[in-house]
């Protein structure tokens, strides 16, 4: 069973922190976005890349919580140079991407970090489609970020190539995944039979796991076709954190599953901090090189080694994969092309 990898059991029980704010060098003049900033994971380090005199932009759904998010970061913060934006982005809504990039394209010049951080694991029962009709699931959680980071792309690769203030493996893409990409189907996730437009699934983790392994799937064929333009993808498990992802969890089952969600809340998760900084090992520290570009990362800071079946499907098949990596990027292209 995939769930008896040494590496799977390690993931729920890991090591201390290998990377924290104690780490972190100056980050005055350098640009970061993380989604989804207002909460949990992304407020943690959002917080930390602030307090290291960084320029953030918290990318939310609602102005409101992001609006009041920077207020109270930058009320608990210890004097810093750095600088908090607010940036408008629904990742339920196609549309709402290319003018999020436009404003940020508009105020900035370089872009150091991606930060895919936002995330869903449950749709509200009032909202269980995007937009454009795709499960949430997918559509936040790959679809969007996938359109996202592709219109960033320029950017990212105009700050690497900008010389002395930019070290070489410094600008990166973080896609933020989750232990259960081990738990998805043989492969990761089949284009053929994605579940975009049919019923929702009885055993409503599987189309979140398929996301995951998507979000390794886009992080793999995005580190293939960028690492000549000097851009760092890695794709990251945060760890099992007491944090908002959990927040529609009940709807979805009745109160035996309710009891042992909270047993697992209690027990098993831990503090939102920990999930920043295994996503601050993947974005900042020097030992993510471009040579480890495509590369696994689990909590909290450490590389680890993909399920085999799921490697194997990342890889073309011109290098002899199953090439699931490049049809899950194509199958992308064509979802998000009148959105380009």
């Amino acid at each position: 069973m995939y769930a008896l990898r040494p590496s799977f059991v390690s993931q729920n029980f890991p090591w201390a922190p290998a990377f924290t704010e104690k780490n972190l060098p100056d980050l005055s003049g350098r640009v970061y976005i993380v989604t989804g900033a207002n909460t949990g994971v992304g407020r943690e380090l959002t917080r930390i890349l602030y307090g290291a005199n960084a320029i953030v932009y918290l990318a939310c759904r609602s102005e409101t919580k992001g609006r009041q998010a920077i207020e109270e970061l930058q009320l608990a913060a210890t004097p810093t140079h750095g600088r908090l934006e607010f940036l408008l982005l629904d990742l339920a809504d196609l549309r709402s991407i290319k003018p999020a990039v436009d404003v940020f394209l508009a105020r900035e010049s370089r872009l150091d970090v991606l930060f895919n951080n936002a995330g869903v694991l449950v749709p509200p029962e009032d909202e269980p489609r995007t937009a454009q009709g795709y499960d949430l699931e997918i559509g936040v959680n790959c679809l969007a970020p996938f359109l996202f980071t592709r219109l960033l792309t320029p950017m990212l690769a105009a700050t690497a190539r900008s010389g002395e203030t930019t070290p070489p493996g410094s600008v990166r893409v973080v896609w933020v995944s989750s232990i259960a990409a081990e738990m998805s189907d043989t492969g990761g996730i089949d284009v053929v039979n994605l579940p975009a437009t049919t019923p929702s699934s009885p055993i409503f983790l599987a189309k979140y796991a398929a996301s995951k392994a998507g979000n390794y799937l886009h992080s793999t064929e995005f580190a293939r076709r960028h690492r000549v333009d000097g851009i760092v993808s890695i794709a990251a498990n945060p760890g099992n954190l007491d944090s908002d992802l959990y927040r529609n969890s009940d709807n979805k089952a009745g109160l035996l599953h309710t009891l042992v969600m909270k047993a697992f809340v209690r027990f098993m998760l831990y503090p939102s901090v920990y999930g920043a900084y295994t996503e601050l090992f993947a974005g900042l520290s020097p030992d993510v090189t471009l040579d480890k570009s495509g590369g696994w990362i689990g909590p909290w800071g450490r590389f680890l080694s993909m399920r085999s079946d799921i490697l194997h499907n990342a890889q073309p098949k011109s290098e002899g994969g199953g090439g699931g990596g490049e049809a899950f990027w194509d199958w992308s292209e064509e979802q998000v092309k009148l959105f380009m």
